[in-house]
């Protein structure tokens, strides 16, 4: 338990065999735990902290996970096993898609991440079906450690370069996945190593052959082609026949919603939806070009939805958008710390601030009235990439408009550039819906910020 956060964690030890190599590697370690713990991925376990213990006879490193209560995919496939229950193929397809999610994003960091530790014990399964791979050892450590590569009962999970090439690539990830995937189609892998004899590739293929989907069995043999360079990447396989599909218009409209400005999980509770609309209401409707008469849909008329779970499902990753490219790049940056503390915004002095490198992941915006006056107050909470929050508060009046505004926090160092945009966004979408006496609509709303 983490008293300061409040939260369970884990607690994870890499254990190094001789200190000269620890001394060696000592600071390519560290820039790997640095990116390590800037990765931001619903289907990766997040890494807190780390630290270094040099004084042990064998060096080690410290670093506090998340905390998965479900445990992991091996365990789930060994209790479905007992209960001699198939797998469905749209769950196998669910879970392959939130980890090749997830080993995407990893091989599109620059430089790219390896995983370098996938086995089916390392993958764990939440009780909602979110997938979160964990244990990511990178090759700049896993030489020096041990890892599954010294337990038998993994070894089939290891790629074939492993050992023989001197520079190994994102493929190795990806063979091991393959074996995943096959783990979880079939429940078990016949032997699976636990009797203490390592699993031949004769039973592998026979275990192949036991499925039934002939593209289920040909997305698995790509992954595991001997040749790296013969298998596809983690992008390529989202879009193989067997687990491909065009997302839904609901999951795409969820996507839109959660990734709003202006969405806050409150204001779209099932409560908060019942009490906004009346069943008389319109929500959606179609509209033609060529004049011909639309269609209008009424509350009353949109099937029953699950509204709130839909989108905490999508906002943890359980529905992630593989058939689309990612915006940009995962990149490992330096960021600035600050303390938690609550600022306002000082625009009399015209010195410039050091920029804000840390990038916005949460943020709400909220206008009151003050109640000793007649001013409105609007205070601004940020959550920043490094999870250290950023309150801003300040006075509305009929001076500036909220792209002055965004353009100032930025210029005092309080947003990064990056982010303007989407703050200037936050601020009229709460203007527009806080309707304050004398002060216009959105797109000529003025709104200055003053010292609190």
């Amino acid at each position: 338990m983490d008293t300061e956060e409040g939260v369970e964690v884990v607690w994870n030890e890499v254990k190094f065999s001789e200190r000269k190599n620890f001394k060696a590697k000592e600071e390519k370690i560290r820039e790997v735990f640095d990116s390590l713990a800037q990765l931001e991925h619903p289907n990766i376990v997040k890494i807190h902290k780390y630290w270094m213990d040099k004084d042990s006879e064998k060096p080690r490193v410290i670093f506090i996970t998340e905390y998965m209560s479900s445990g992991s995919l091996k365990q789930f496939l060994k209790k479905t096993k007992r209960n001699v229950i198939k797998l469905p193929l749209q769950a196998w397809k669910r879970w392959c898609n939130q980890i090749l999610s997830a080993l995407s994003y990893l091989h599109s960091c620059s430089p790219p991440i390896l995983h370098g530790n996938m086995t089916c014990d390392t993958i764990f399964i939440q009780h909602n079906g979110l997938i979160k791979i964990g244990s990511v050892a990178p090759d700049a450590i896993n030489h020096h450690v041990k890892t599954f590569r010294e337990n038998i009962k993994n070894v089939h999970f290891v790629a074939p370069e492993y050992g023989t090439a001197s520079v190994v690539t994102p493929a190795a990830d990806i063979y091991s996945f393959g074996m995943c995937a096959l783990e979880m189609a079939a429940l078990e892998i016949p032997g699976n190593g636990d009797s203490g004899t390592q699993i031949t590739e004769e039973v592998v293929n026979k275990t192949i052959e036991s499925l039934e989907n002939p593209q289920q069995k040909d997305f698995i043999r790509k992954c595991l082609r001997k040749n790296p360079q013969e298998r596809p990447t983690a992008r390529e396989l989202l879009f193989h026949p067997v687990i491909f599909e065009v997302h839904s218009l609901q999951v795409l409209a969820a996507h839109v919603i959660v990734q709003s400005a202006s969405y806050h999980p409150d204001q779209l509770t099932d409560e908060a939806v019942l009490s906004r609309y009346s069943q008389a209401d319109i929500v959606a409707e179609i509209s033609h070009r060529d004049g011909r008469v639309g269609v209008e849909l009424r509350k009353n008329e949109v099937p029953k939805l699950e509204l709130e779970k839909l989108l905490e499902d999508v906002r943890n990753g359980i529905y992630p958008l593989t058939a689309f490219v990612m915006s940009h790049q995962p990149i490992v940056r330096p960021r600035a710390s600050s303390p938690e503390v609550s600022e306002s915004v000082q625009s009399a002095s015209p010195e410039p601030f050091d920029a804000e490198t840390r990038r916005i992941i949460n943020m709400m915006c909220n206008i009151k009235q003050q109640e000793e006056s007649q001013n409105f107050v609007m205070t601004l909470l940020l959550r920043m990439d490094d999870k250290m929050n950023r309150q801003l508060t300040c006075e509305l009046s009929i001076k500036d408009t909220p792209s002055v505004l965004a353009t100032e926090l930025v210029h005092y160092g309080f947003i990064n550039k990056d982010d303007r945009n989407m703050v200037e966004v936050l601020i009229q979408d709460t203007l527009s819906r806080s309707h304050i006496p004398g002060i216009p609509s959105p797109g000529a709303m003025p709104v200055s910020i003053g010292a609190a």
